[in-house]
């Protein structure tokens, strides 16, 4: 049977129906947008003026906020414009913008942190070599390959996507359009495809997720030779790694791997990796990292000094 698509918009339903949860929520996701933000700028700015932080961990870093930032102002600025409006809606056409990039940045983020579990690991267990193995083109192809590869995750979903028939209803219980919910609404059976979404972002985040906790195990495993000061400097990299990691996988994979069914709870884990974890990055990679703390207090003091010298100058 021929399906053909007369939806022109989506109404999205979003968090909550009720006005006073919207006006506090409004107030909260408007902070942790802000606080997103300028984290993440913050982190890139401390990294390319600081002459000290010109190791390969710091280029993949300042790649991990600008896909950070990039991806909250995919989700938050909607989220938080829709929670002041009455009928939330989007345009078919934005709707698919907000998928594929949605999608973009999430499945280069997984390949990323790939990149950087591999550089942990040769700057750990391979110390004399890492200069060597970790140059600049290596550096740039890792970033090429997982830029490359969350391209072709986010294409491969939209294909599958916006070639379904959309007939009606047109009401999305989510504050986006993601997979299942779009799935969901689709006139066409959706079984077969719901199984190759699941192999596409499921798996893939599951395998790459099991894959990166057993290499941080041989990290870890291999700071026995170390001195007490490696092992506690390898150890406070490793942990804010796999923090990083658990955050950002654990949601997806409980998101992702299972079949196409939507749960109350998906709006509000959508939230932990989507709007959340992009906040708690560059929180987690500074606060414990020292040579980023003293990074970031000596801009601070230079700019304190700068300050001072051009008051002095303007008297």
């Amino acid at each position: 049977m021929e399906y053909s698509n007369n939806v022109t918009e989506f109404v999205l339903l979003g968090l909550t129906q009720d006005p006073g949860g919207q006006k506090a929520l409004f107030v909260i996701f408007l902070l942790i947008y802000i606080v997103t933000m300028v984290g993440n700028l913050l982190t890139v700015v401390t990294v390319l003026a600081s002459p000290s932080l010109g190791s390969p961990m710091y280029l993949f870093l300042i790649y991990l906020s600008l896909i950070d930032a990039a991806y909250s102002n995919v989700i938050s600025p909607k989220l938080i414009r829709d929670l002041l409006c009455g009928k939330k809606t989007i345009s078919f056409s934005a709707c698919m913008g907000q998928f594929f990039l949605e999608h973009l940045f999430g499945g280069t983020e997984v390949f990323l942190l790939v990149a950087m579990a591999y550089d942990r690991y040769v700057a750990i267990c391979k110390p004399l070599h890492y200069i060597t193995i970790m140059n600049r083109q290596v550096c740039l192809l890792l970033l090429f390959v997982s830029s490359a590869a969350g391209f072709v995750h986010s294409l491969v979903q939209l294909l599958f996507v916006y070639n379904l028939p959309f007939c009606g209803p047109n009401v999305i219980d989510h504050f986006m359009c993601d997979m299942y919910p779009l799935l969901e609404l689709a006139c066409s059976d959706t079984h077969v495809l719901g199984l190759t979404m699941v192999a596409n972002g499921g798996v893939i985040c599951t395998v790459v997720f099991i894959g990166l906790l057993t290499s941080y195990g041989v990290i870890l495993s291999s700071l026995k030779t170390h001195s007490q000061e490696g092992r506690r400097k390898a150890l406070s990299t490793c942990s804010s790694h796999i923090t990083v990691v658990i955050l950002f996988f654990v949601p997806c994979i409980f998101m992702y791997f299972r079949p196409v069914s939507n749960f109350p709870i998906d709006k509000f884990i959508s939230v932990a990796y989507m709007v959340i974890t992009p906040m708690l990055n560059p929180l987690i990679y500074t606060l414990r990292n020292t040579e980023m703390t003293n990074a970031m207090k000596k801009l601070s003091c230079r700019k304190l000094v700068i300050d001072r010298l051009r008051m002095c100058h303007s008297y």
